[in-house]
């Protein structure tokens, strides 16, 4: 059985690796105010960045999806890992020994099953690259690349390597290193034969395949001879820790020089990859084995920062043979065009060549040449589905104006739309432009009024009343939480000292401590209200404040919303220290003068009961009142110096 992580190596792991750090390696953020990051969310599509990180706090919360938590938790979603896995893969980065609790420390028994398939990958990986470089065997491997203008160097870069001819040496390589069986086929290293696991990969030139944080995670291997009666390019099948639609081949290379040029440019395969990077094209990057699709969109998405909210439209540059195949990818690329904010263009070099082969035969400088020369894929869109038609006849032209003209509809920018109908037109022959214009224009409001596909996981809309009148567009289902608008001005001073007591607790102590629960008129408020109580209060914050707090939440309803109000930004820049302490105390000032208002107004109607009832004890009411009513004038008058008496 497994023994438990000491919880002080987790507290360490917790505190040696920043979440920010972590979650850059996934996404590209930006500052949001505050001293927090933002981005585009990685766990659901959106067009504004929703995700926020605080450094500060260690925390990381969507306020769109409502995701949240801290650096172990964002890891976990991220790569399905259990909390021992992500611990202990944290711990690895940070060169951090663990100890377990039950059966002392024994890191072959005690990992999870990612963290020892990566293992797995990485011995792998390395042992593929000493082949390469020092096997005889390996000469025609060696070989290929240089004939390709690859050599040594460049092989050691990008991690290439080689797998023997054998039948089992990596098998028997892994074993030798304390791998079992089961996790060598589990991992896709290794298949079934007649007596035992057998290599997958054997005689070919192997490329590792590494997520977007740089763990090997899968390879590509490329037969070299005649006799291999398998497949020119044979991937890792899918595994637990391989998805071919989610992987990228060199992203984790070029993400941060994507993230910095905005530009992302897509390739078709393992050596175009490498001769863009060789070239000075480092954005480049390859699908593994599938046609580019909707994943890999979100996965350059996160790294583009591609919202619509952007103030710099990002790029994404495909690059395709051609030849007819060539011009069908890139026709199935511009099907997701628009699933990115970025702008879409095509580079297609002359003679059909790929970059590597462009490379080979006229250099570095051609290649980067082929993405400066690109074009708008829309517009290569338009003109290949032109090309299919006879436009010699009316009906060609007619039929090509039925097949391109969606097309032209599609595009985002007006201008540019309205610009490639008059194209359309002068591409179609027909002489009247605004008949094409007019045709654009209807398409394209068609396109806008129709209802989008409901989203993962949320129920469509309705799309009529019950009376049969049209219904009012209907928001996406709120995820489960307090019925409450929380964020509603009504409860905006609420909301603000609460993020302050749990972002800044020393700004509002030891004041806030004072504050009764019923002060929050918001129910969930007063019960986040509790909880800070509960975990000692704003005074004696410490370290594990909001730990404390999260752990006195009822269920995970409360712990969403106190995790949400530990990473929101105020309301106001923090440029001064002296202006937080201003903004600090007018929150405490407020939310006391609402109560003490919200409590005159109960008494004025007590008292007015009282007298018409005759009942009696109106005068006690008063007096409570008049005091209250002091009380109100030095709030406005003396700030927070009269919470203080």
């Amino acid at each position: 059985m497994a023994g438990r992580i000491n919880d002080e190596d987790v507290k360490a792991v917790r505190d040696a690796v920043p979440i920010d750090a972590v979650v850059s390696e996934y996404l590209q953020l930006r500052p949001a105010g505050g001293g927090n990051l933002k981005g585009l969310c990685p766990f659901h599509d959106e067009k504004s960045p929703s995700f926020h990180v605080s450094p500060s706090k260690g925390l990381y919360h969507c306020f769109g999806c409502q995701e949240g938590g801290d650096t172990l938790a964002f890891v976990m979603r991220m790569e399905h890992l259990s909390f021992s896995e992500a611990v202990e893969r944290l711990a690895s980065q940070a060169g951090i020994t663990l100890r377990y609790e039950q059966g002392g420390y024994s890191p072959g028994r005690q990992q999870g099953e990612r963290t020892r398939l990566v293992e797995a990958h990485k011995v792998a990986a390395a042992y593929y690259a000493e082949q390469l470089g020092a096997s005889p065997e390996a000469e025609i491997g060696r070989a290929f690349l240089r004939e390709r203008g690859f050599e040594q160097e460049a092989a050691e870069r990008f991690g290439v390597g080689y797998a023997p001819a054998g039948w089992d040496h990596l098998v028997r390589f892994l074993r030798g290193r304390g791998f079992t069986d089961r996790e060598l086929l589990t991992s896709g290293l290794a298949q079934d034969g007649r007596r035992g696991p057998i290599d997958r990969f054997r005689g070919r030139l192997i490329w590792p395949i590494r997520d977007i944080t740089g763990e090997v995670v899968g390879f590509g291997a490329r037969k070299l001879r005649e006799d291999d009666n398998g497949p020119k390019y044979l991937n890792t099948p899918e595994t637990p820790i391989y998805r071919k639609s989610q992987v990228l081949y060199g992203i984790d290379l070029a993400k941060r020089d994507i993230a910095k040029t905005n530009r992302a440019v897509v390739v078709e395969g393992y050596t175009d990859v490498m001769a863009c990077h060789l070239a000075g094209v480092t954005t480049a990057i390859a699908t593994c084995g599938t046609a580019f699709g909707g994943e890999h969109v979100k996965i350059l998405r996160r790294v583009l920062m591609d919202s619509s909210s952007s103030h710099s439209a990002g790029e994404v540059v495909f690059t395709f043979d051609g030849d007819s195949a060539g011009q069908k990818a890139a026709l199935r690329a511009f099907e997701d065009d628009q699933k990115f904010a970025a702008r879409t263009s095509i580079a297609i070099s002359p003679g059909g060549m790929d970059p590597c082969e462009l490379r080979i035969a006229q250099g570095d400088e051609a290649v980067r040449e082929l993405i400066e020369s690109r074009s708008p894929l829309f517009g290569f869109a338009i003109e290949s589905i032109v090309r299919q038609h006879n436009l010699d006849t009316a009906e060609g032209r007619s039929a090509a104006l039925d097949f391109a003209a969606p097309i032209v509809a599609q595009i985002k920018d007006l201008a540019i739309r309205h610009e490639y109908a008059v194209r359309l037109a002068g591409l179609l022959g027909i002489m009247d432009e605004t008949l094409v214009v007019r045709r654009v224009v209807q398409l394209a409001r068609r396109g806008a009024g129709r209802q989008a596909p409901a989203a993962p996981g949320r129920s469509a809309p309705a799309s009529r009343q019950t009376n049969g009148t049209p219904a009012a567009p209907s928001r996406p289902a709120a995820p489960t939480g307090p019925p409450l608008n929380l964020r509603s001005p009504a409860y905006l001073e609420e909301r603000e000292l609460l993020k302050l007591a749990l972002q800044f607790p020393e700004l509002v102590a030891p004041v806030f401590d004072a504050f009764g629960e019923d002060e929050f008129t918001a129910a969930p408020y007063a019960a986040v209200r509790r909880c800070v109580a509960e975990a000692g209060g704003v005074a004696a914050a410490g370290p594990e404040f909001l730990e404390r707090v999260r752990e006195a939440a009822p269920d995970d309803t409360f712990r969403v919303l106190i995790n949400e109000l530990s990473v929101e930004p105020l309301q106001v820049s923090r440029r001064k220290q002296r202006e937080m302490d201003v903004y600090a105390e007018a929150r405490l000032v407020q939310v006391r003068l609402a109560a003490v208002e919200r409590r005159m107004a109960e008494l004025a109607s007590a008292a007015r009961r009282a007298e018409t009832s005759g009942s009696g004890g109106a005068e006690e009411i008063y007096k409570e009142h008049w005091a209250l009513e002091q009380y109100r004038t030095a709030l406005k008058e003396r700030g927070a110096a009269a919470l203080y008496g």
